[in-house]
């Protein structure tokens, strides 16, 4: 797998990148890959366009209703719609583009945009995370409910390694939480643990809503998972603050997450 970085700034685009979003690639045994966009916050859908063919994108996971992580969904509509070459008003919509989030995650985008209802964006389809894991071409992908102020979830995708072929690895997306069983239970032993650190110990003092450079260590100390990438950061913060204090309760690889930039599993 391959983890790309659209967009990594916390709570808002930031004036060196976009908000959250990630793009995940794998490649099947016939040598077709799959793209999997996890999250498309506001901003987001700009450099993506640097990085991808938008209509070659066969899913979006959407970690929750924040416009952070989903507003640039909109755009990504008007492309998939109205490109005048590749859009679905030329040529059809024979594959609507699946998203997956929480409950009532069409609606709200629908409604975001402007649309009466989420059927009306004709070239994607909606549905919300369950117990099931989700099947996107070679990447599997479970949802687990995590702590924040909306409903959340973080997603566990497993899939082939480019590193070392013909073995699988996950990748840990932790979407927005606290520290709780559900983001502990997700990074379970993950080869690549891609986890928010908005909130900085003894500034930031409210609980339930955001990670701690120290809290996003303890996770990945708890979980046991091998490698960390930090992202999720507000324009506001010293990243290399938050950097040390993940240092101090995660002893493995400790990164922080940059735009375009590529990790692969």
């Amino acid at each position: 797998m391959r983890l790309t970085v659209v967009g990594c700034t916390g709570s808002m685009a930031g004036p060196d990148g976009a908000a959250s979003s990630y793009l995940l690639e794998a490649d099947d045994a016939a040598g077709r890959t799959w793209r999997l966009l996890l999250d498309c916050g506001s901003g987001a859908f700009g450099p993506l366009q640097r990085l991808v063919e938008p209509t070659t994108i066969d899913a979006v996971g959407v970690t929750h209703m924040h416009p952070d992580h989903y507003a640039d969904l909109c755009g990504l509509y008007v492309y998939l719609r109205y490109h005048p070459m590749l859009g679905t008003a030329a040529t059809g919509c024979a594959r609507p583009l699946e998203v997956r989030g929480p409950a009532g995650a069409g609606a709200k985008v629908a409604a975001t945009f402007g649309l009466g209802a989420e059927e009306d964006f004709e070239c994607m389809t909606f549905s919300a995370w369950d117990a099931t894991a989700w099947q996107v071409g070679p990447l599997r992908v479970e949802a687990f409910r995590v702590e924040h102020p909306v409903e959340a979830f973080a997603l566990r995708v497993t899939g082939p390694s480019d590193v070392e072929p013909g073995r699988e690895v996950t990748v840990v997306y932790s979407g927005d939480t606290d520290e709780c069983d559900g983001i502990v239970e997700a990074a379970r032993d993950a080869d690549l643990l891609l986890v928010e650190a908005a909130f900085v110990e003894g500034r930031d003092e409210p609980r339930g809503i955001h990670l701690t450079g120290a809290r996003a260590g303890s996770v990945a100390t708890r979980a046991g998972a091998r490698r960390v990438v930090l992202t999720h950061l507000q324009p506001w913060t010293d990243e290399q603050a938050v950097l040390a204090e993940a240092r101090t309760t995660f002893a493995g690889p400790t990164d922080l997450a940059r735009p375009a930039a590529v990790h692969t599993v």
